[in-house]
This record gives C-alpha cells, structure tokens and sequence, in this order.
C-alpha cells in the first residue's frame, strides 16, 4: 500500500498527538506507583524525622505511598546524586538541607552532579535553627560563659558532625578568637553521649535534634543561629541577642526532583506541600521539634538557594573552609 505524502503528513501528526495526549494524561494522573524520597540523612535524624512527618501527609493526598530511603554519607552527595541520575517521570525526588544545594563546592571537591543545572526546585517546607549547646552538667551557662571557658582551657575541643553544623561553629570560633580541637562525629546522636559527659566543651547542632536532649535535661541551650528565637526555646537568645556579631544561619529544608521533569508533575508535589503546611497538626509537630513551617514554591526556592550561596561564599573565606 502507497501512501502521498499528505497522507504520511497526516498519520505522523496523529501519531505525535496521539504521543502527546498521552503523556499529558500520564501526568494527570500521576502518581499511579510509589514515589521514593531520597534524603543524605541517617534514620532517627532530625532531618528523618520531619521527612516521615511530611511524607505521611503527602501520602493522603496523593493516593500513592512516598518511601523514605536514607542515602546518609559525603555531605548527602551520595543522595544528591541518586537522584541527579534518575529518570524525571515524578518518582524519584531528593529532600535535602539547603546547604548541599547553595554550599555543596565548598564541602565536597567533586560535586557528582550541578545543583543549578541538573535539578528542578519543588518547594522550601521547614527551616532548621541551629542551636549552641553545652552539656547539661557544664558550668557554662551563657554563650559568654562558654567563650571565657574555651579561652581559660589548653584544650578545648568542639563536636560536629555535618557541614552547616561546623561553618556555623567555625564562624562562632572565628568571631571570639577561639581556637578549639574539632572532634568528627557520624550525627549527632553519636556526639551526644560525649557532649553530656564533658567529653566534648561544646557543639553547634540541628533544633530538631537537640530540642529533645534540651527539654530532657541532657543539655543545654546557649543560643540559636537563627534571625528570631525558636519557639520551643522562647528563654533561649539568638546568636546576635548574645553578641556574638552579626549571625543569621538557618539552614532550612526542601524538595528537588532532577532536571526535565514535567511542570504539571512539579506543580502537583508544590501544591501537596502547601496543602500541608497549612494543616494545623503541621505546625503543632514542627513547633515541637523547634523547626519553623514554610511554604514556598519553585521561585522562592531558586531565591534562597541565591541568597544563601552568596552566604556560603562569604563565610566559607573567612573560616578558610576547604573541599573534601
């Protein structure tokens, strides 16, 4: 059977548009499986713990499960390139710290794959304030207190255990003129032990980790990083209430899925995470763990993401931080 070109014209553009309104509906009715999360953090981490939390509403309104996987080690790079190399269909989205996205050069010397370039911002849902903290039986009991006693000591020694934690430590040590040992930890609930016995002088970790050894009594709260009190520590000053300069670092939480993925496919997972955060019971949760709600889509994200490279520029010269 012949057929003129007309006629092929005509079957192929039938074809494509038969291709076309497929797709479209696939995204319609997407998701039709599982979606799996990845996150550079270990289980039972702050981080974790408001993934599942984030996670379990989503799954009601989506009708289909988000899985959790944990990818923890160099600096959540493992994850970030899980999901650099993934089909963009939807079911593979990397929920990662700001800092690997805005400071990643800074931290690991071959970046697996470009945060700008090989990504596309979904939404920013929680901010993470840092917390000083020193163990609960420490003599110290202010951030002055903790600079006196790191200055008096031949060797002071300081936990960290991720890379925001030690930029924001270092930036502490590096505006009071203080010097102490850093001692490397997997996570924070391996330097936790130490930091109660006196092991370690002091650390620098996530609210939504200490916030539980605080109310326990098992530390204690000096200040936090952020521009504003936390609202589960309302008697615990900012780093600039204590005078400790002008410090405002908040590393804060968000949601990419690789590079191509479709805009109604995007649009739907940053409208679940809005729809989220306006639920009570999410604010009620994230008070608890010391993490503050937000509620941003792609736009703002790409404007923190600006901002906080920028930041990360600057502070990372002037604690002459280096890639590892």
């Amino acid at each position: 059977m012949r057929i003129n070109r007309r006629e092929a014209g005509l079957l192929l553009g039938g074809l494509a548009g038969a291709a076309f309104t497929g797709s479209a509906f696939a995204q319609a009715d997407y998701p039709t499986r599982p979606i799996k999360i990845v996150i550079g953090f270990p289980a039972g981490s702050g981080a974790d713990t408001v993934t599942r939390f984030f996670a379990a509403r989503i799954t009601e309104l989506a009708g289909q499960p988000l899985v959790v996987e944990n990818r923890p080690g160099a600096f959540s790079s493992i994850a970030f390139a899980n999901v650099g190399g993934s089909k963009p269909d939807g079911y593979t989205i990397l929920w990662t710290g700001s800092s690997i996205m805005a400071g990643g050069r800074h931290m690991v010397r071959n970046m697996p794959f470009d945060p700008n370039k090989d990504f596309t911002p979904v939404a920013a849902f929680a901010d993470f304030p840092f917390v000083l903290v020193v163990g609960a039986k420490s003599s110290v009991k202010s951030a002055s207190d903790l600079i006196s006693a790191v200055r008096a000591k031949e060797k002071a020694t300081f936990g960290h255990f991720n890379p925001p934690a030690y930029l924001a430590t270092a930036y502490f040590n590096s505006q009071n003129g203080l010097r102490p040992q850093p001692v490397v930890y997997k996570g924070a609930a391996d330097a936790l032990p130490d930091l109660e016995n006196g092991t370690i002088d002091f650390m620098v970790m996530d609210g939504a980790f200490a916030i539980g050894a605080i109310k326990s009594g098992k530390i204690r709260a000096l200040a936090v990083t952020s521009a504003k009190r936390a609202g589960e520590l309302p008697d615990v000053p900012t780093f600039i209430e204590a005078g400790l300069g002008s410090f405002n670092f908040t590393p804060w939480w968000g949601a990419w899925f690789p590079a191509g993925t479709p805009k109604p496919i995007v649009d739907k997972f940053t409208g679940w995470f809005k729809v989220v955060a306006a639920q009570p019971q999410t604010a009620d949760f994230l008070r608890n763990v010391a993490v503050i709600p937000v509620a941003e889509g792609p736009e703002e994200v790409v404007a923190r993401i600006k901002s906080d490279r920028d930041m990360w520029d600057k502070l990372a010269k002037e604690v002459g931080m280096t890639p590892q």
